[in-house]
């Protein structure tokens, strides 16, 4: 029977390596999915699943995660994100990766990075409340397009839309954030 999050959470602080195992049964093919809708690769993504693994090991203790899942996700893709600017490679993925880059470009001002801004934390807070904010369709389209970096044409499938249909809500989502950006002086 499978654990739950918080036992394998458990299994971390007491520093058994069943944690590790429970991880990959649960999550490893999700963990996957998530590095190689970045970087198109299989071996890449058996790769990310084991240094999220080494790195949710290292991780916790002292991090507490609530949600076992999104704690792996965030890692997950963080690492993937690192090895698909490592390879430094625009046409990796289908460009599907650059795609998503070059989108979300487009709400920060020219010439900036969201590296280079000042407080990341504000920021996530910032577009985690512009995500909530929005229609339950929309918030799903946005995070699957930019945090788990879906194609178009995936998300048209799965809510049964154009790709033209999804591709102007992903517009005009962008547009919104600029203008929330702005707003809020990130721009």
């Amino acid at each position: 029977m499978a654990k739950t999050d918080k036992e394998i959470v458990d299994l971390y602080f007491i520093r058994s390596e069943k944690a590790i195992e429970e991880s990959e049964n649960k999550y490893g093919s999700y963990i996957k999915t998530v590095a190689y809708n970045i970087l198109y690769s299989l071996m890449d993504a058996e790769e990310v699943l084991s240094d999220t693994l080494l790195r949710t090991w290292n991780s916790i203790p002292p991090k507490k995660p609530n949600s076992l899942k999104m704690f792996l996700c965030k890692i997950a893709r963080n690492l993937s994100f690192d090895r698909y600017k490592a390879k430094n490679t625009a046409k990796r993925g289908s460009g599907e990766t650059a795609a998503v880059l070059e989108e979300l470009s487009e709400c920060v001002a020219s010439g900036d990075t969201t590296e280079n801004l000042v407080d990341l934390k504000e920021l996530k807070l910032l577009i985690n409340k512009f995500i909530y904010s929005l229609n339950g369709r929309d918030a799903r389209i946005f995070v699957r397009r930019y945090f788990y970096c879906e194609s178009v044409k995936a998300i048209s499938e799965r809510y049964e839309l154009t790709e033209n249909n999804v591709s102007v809500i992903l517009s005009r989502l962008r547009n919104k954030l600029h203008e929330k950006l702005r707003k809020e002086g990130y721009l």
